[in-house]
């Protein structure tokens, strides 16, 4: 009698430990591009990132470890982005110029990875409590930025003076978080040249796109 043939199994090449979590996250990320983070399944990780779930298994034990790990580097990531596009010289343009320019930057971050700032402007109900401590930690060093920023704003102009430098600062944060929700959630409604332009008319700039 003839034996029936055994199909082989997949097996996935095997990478370093760090190689194989990053791969992990991007494929997860890749998952949560038709998702939200409630939704996110540990077989759909496993099959975008090519493996067995075993091997998922073996770097993430549970689907809250996986997210937890995710939030995180995707939050120090967006951190990054939006520290990088605040520059700290306003000699050139002037405070309201320096704040267009970097809503327009953090605008554009945000346009090319939807994904990743859905979790960093949304705070998902899922998300672990240890990270919801490290986002308002890391808000909080971009609202110090933003608070320097209103502060030689209001030393620049003298029709800021009575304005209450922390209270704008907030402001400032809060309406360039405001558009970048508008930005992920209805992008054919509100895309991103749209709402760069809005920003430079708050601003009182006449010279927009």
């Amino acid at each position: 009698m003839t034996r029936p043939t055994r199909l082989r199994r997949k097996y996935a090449p095997r990478l370093p430990p760090e190689q194989r979590r990053e791969q992990l996250l991007d494929a997860a990320m890749t998952v949560l591009a038709g998702c939200q983070l409630h939704e996110l399944s540990m077989e759909a990780v496993a099959e975008a990132a090519g493996v067995g779930k075993p091997v998922l298994y073996t770097v993430f034990r549970t689907r809250a470890e996986l997210v937890s790990a995710l939030l995180s580097r995707e939050h120090q990531r967006g951190l990054e982005q939006v520290l990088a596009g605040m520059p700290d010289d306003l000699t050139v343009s002037g405070p309201t110029g320096t704040y267009a320019a970097t809503v327009s930057a953090f605008l554009r971050v945000v346009s090319e990875n939807p994904a990743r700032w859905r979790l960093i402007l949304t705070m998902p109900d899922s998300a672990p409590r240890e990270y919801r401590g490290d986002l308002r930690r890391a808000r909080a060093a971009i609202f110090a930025q933003a608070e320097l920023l209103a502060k030689a704003g209001i030393a620049m102009d003298p029709r800021l003076a009575r304005l209450d430098p922390a209270l704008l600062g907030h402001t400032m944060l809060s309406f360039a978080e405001m558009l970048g929700r508008l930005a992920i959630s209805d992008a054919e409604t509100f895309p991103r040249e749209r709402l760069e332009r809005f920003a430079m008319a708050a601003m009182g700039l006449t010279g927009g796109r």
